[in-house]
């Protein structure tokens, strides 16, 4: 498991692999997504701020493994792909002015 990081605040955990979770993590829909969600009325990337990946720590992979994902169960074998989760308080303003 990886983690992302701004400033070194650890800010979501993937189940993928290294050269996957780089790619996930670092891809400029993500990094978009980042600039929009927001964690205490402030978004959750200035587009500026260092962002890296790095092994998760036990911490960050328990509460990884504790979460409840709402799988849809399915008979299916197909892999599902990797997770991505924050391990921040996230909301989406847009989200919140449809409401």
């Amino acid at each position: 498991m990886f983690t992302l990081t701004i400033s070194d605040k650890p800010i979501a955990i993937t189940n993928a692999d290294e050269e996957e979770a780089r790619e996930l993590l670092l891809s400029d829909d993500f990094k978009d997504d980042l600039k929009v969600l927001e964690s205490n009325g402030a978004p959750l990337w200035d587009g500026f701020a260092s962002l890296n990946v790095r092994a998760a720590n036990d911490t960050e992979k328990a509460e990884f493994e504790d979460a409840d994902f709402d799988d849809e169960e399915s008979d299916d074998d197909e892999d599902e792909g990797p997770y991505i989760m924050f391990l921040v308080d996230v909301t989406d303003p847009d989200e919140a002015d449809e409401a």
